[in-house]
């Protein structure tokens, strides 16, 4: 039976000033009808840019190549881009972009966006594209979606958006669906919502599925089969459960002991050292080698060997044996807040209030986002905040950082209310890291310009100190120097992120409002973050606000937990309490719908 999709020898290389960037080199990639597969790997790795050279979406000038490309016996490398657009993306290969505001246009309402394309083509009438909209927006867990097709992007919170994306994604039944880092913006319950309507439109529709993530937790648990990329190559793949449970190629290890264990007591995590290179010329020899611990000399001589195991499992590498791993567990650095801690940020009895539309002529409506919210942070603790999207976590860390002013109720930093404060002072104190960082970053400006922005607003005009204190954030968020004058545009999701943690940790504040710090992040990067909070706590008793739907994560760091359900905190607790035996129906179905991964392949002792 002929493969749905089938590509031989894909390459894409970017151009520089500098030369040509080799992305992705030589993959190869094979899917049937109903079959998913997961690709893995860490940022920059070639993941997305494979996926855009499918759909014909590279940047401007670069060269995609391949010795095959075919779906469903067509040769997609002889249709003109016309043809292409026309018949094949959209009706039968559909893509989830990973950042949805860039990819929803802000003055269009969702209703306009999601029909447009099926009624242009001719596909469905008005009427009945616009009852499709309405029954997938309720298939993605969109509350009101009546309502919600009259409003436009920057009314919606980024997990309101990211399921829209979706549902357009969906208006126009693709018999392949490529999915780049569908869930990160979603909590756990709407992720496990959309995971299951994914799973049951394969079941349905017999739709094939990629799925790009960097969360191994939802790739173990969704895809048939897994393939692992670096440095634009894919280094193993196989069946998902061989891959993941029983890894050969020595990155795959190392990424999936950068994976934080939800069963175990918290510890540092072993982050990868170094980053993903990028590479101007193809290597002599393995693409990992520079940062692998069994590195051997032979290793960087010549192109590894293909491997073979079980069930189709194939890797490249030197050894001729699976490497033997153990994970050495070294304690946190940071111990939390004292008992006598001062209180560094409190909110008393926060109500917010919108007034909103459901159309531009329609009356006006009420919409109460909190309701006498009251929260308090310890000098040195990291309070996680968790909900579904919409229940007011992110308006009010906009509120504790005096971004924005409550209906009612106050804000107070070490005991000062928010609205003595000036905004250098507040600066000074809290910084924020954003959900959305392509939208908080300015696309303008340089990397260099962006992180060291607050140093210039707080008046350092001494250009030698600012850019010491650049290059010392960049290095906290192991971003590589050779980055220092790009722009936003040329990096990706992950990299993007890691500049915005920069500037936030550029002027070494006492408080840190992190909305999903790492969620745009892979697995090791995120290691790295998570291991970064916890030196600053324990060297400079930073105080953490950390708002995210990963429970790894909240498991990893947080101190306390609030759990946020329709504006009102429902539960609040030590961590491993509230994790372990929440009190709250609503939160055991959180920490229930939760996927969980355990690298359950460590070995006691290293072999030598």
């Amino acid at each position: 039976m002929m493969s749905l999709l089938e590509i031989r020898g894909l390459s894409v290389a970017l151009p520089l000033p500098s030369g040509a960037l080799h992305a992705v080199r030589d993959v190869d990639l094979t899917l049937d009808r109903g079959q998913s597969i997961g690709i893995v790997g860490e940022s920059g790795s070639g993941k997305s840019m494979t996926a855009l050279a499918l759909m014909r979406l590279l940047p401007r000038g670069a060269r995609s190549t391949a010795s095959r490309l075919e779906f469903d016996g067509i040769d997609l490398g002889a249709l003109e881009d016309s043809a292409f657009a026309r018949e094949i993306a959209g009706p039968r290969i559909g893509m989830i972009f990973q950042e949805p505001m860039t990819s929803l246009n802000p003055v269009y309402t969702i209703g306009r966006q999601m029909t447009e394309a099926a009624v242009s083509r001719g596909l469905l009438s008005t009427s009945v594209a616009r009852k499709k909209a309405l029954h997938l927006l309720d298939r993605v867990g969109i509350p009101d979606p009546q309502m919600r097709l009259g409003q436009f992007p920057h009314q919606m919170s980024g997990g309101q958006r990211q399921r829209v994306m979706i549902a357009m994604t969906l208006m126009l039944d693709p018999e392949l669906l490529i999915a780049d880092e569908p869930t990160t913006a979603l909590d756990v319950t709407v992720q496990a919502q959309i995971l299951d309507l994914l799973d049951d439109l394969r079941r349905e529709r017999d739709m094939a599925l990629i799925l790009i993530s960097h969360d191994l937790a939802v790739v173990a648990e969704r895809t048939d089969t897994v393939a692992v990329m670096y440095g634009g190559e894919m280094i193993e793949w196989g069946i998902a459960d061989d891959v993941l449970h029983a890894p050969a190629h020595p990155y795959t290890q190392a990424l999936l002991h950068a994976i934080p264990q939800v069963g175990a007591t918290p510890s540092r995590l072993a982050a990868i050292p170094g980053t993903v290179p990028s590479l101007m010329r193809a290597p002599k020899g393995c693409v990992f080698a520079p940062r692998c611990e069994h590195r051997r000399e032979d290793c960087v001589a010549s192109r590894p060997p293909l491997r073979a195991g079980m069930r189709d499992h194939a890797w490249r590498c030197m050894l001729k044996a699976p490497p033997q791993t153990s994970r050495e567990m070294e304690p946190l650095h940071g111990h939390g807040a004292a008992e006598d801690a001062d209180i560094v940020l409190a909110a008393r009895d926060i109500t917010q209030v919108f007034t909103t539309r459901k159309a531009l002529f329609a009356p006006k409506r009420d919409i109460t986002a909190l309701k006498g919210v009251s929260l308090e942070l310890h000098r040195g603790e990291t309070l996680a905040l968790i909900g579904e999207s919409g229940s007011g976590k992110s308006t009010l860390a906009r509120i504790l950082l005096g971004l924005a002013q409550p209906t009612s109720g106050k804000v107070t930093m070490l005991g000062r209310p928010i609205v003595e404060l000036s905004p250098i002072e507040r600066a000074s104190f809290v910084q924020p890291v954003f959900q959305d960082p392509y939208s908080s970053l300015n696309p303008r400006r340089r990397l260099s310009e962006i992180i060291a922005r607050p140093l210039w607003l707080r008046g350092d005009r001494n250009a030698a100190t600012r850019d010491a204190a650049v290059a010392e954030a960049m290095d906290l968020v192991r971003l590589p120097k050779r980055l220092l004058h790009a722009f936003p545009s040329q990096l990706s999701g992950g990299q993007r992120q890691r500049v915005a943690i920069a500037r936030a940790l550029v002027t070494r504040p006492r408080a840190l409002v992190c909305d999903e710090p790492t969620s745009a992040l892979d697995v090791s990067v995120q290691a790295q973050i998570l291991n970064l909070i916890d030196d600053l706590r324990a060297g400079m008793g930073l105080t953490c606000l950390i708002i995210t739907h990963d429970m790894a994560v909240v498991h990893q760091v947080a101190d306390r937990v609030a759990v946020m359900l329709e504006g009102r905190i429902v539960e609040e607790g030590p961590a491993r309490r509230v994790l372990t035996a929440p009190e709250s129906d609503y939160t055991r179905r959180l920490v229930a719908a939760a996927p969980r991964f355990e690298a359950n392949f460590l070995q006691p002792e290293v072999a030598q």
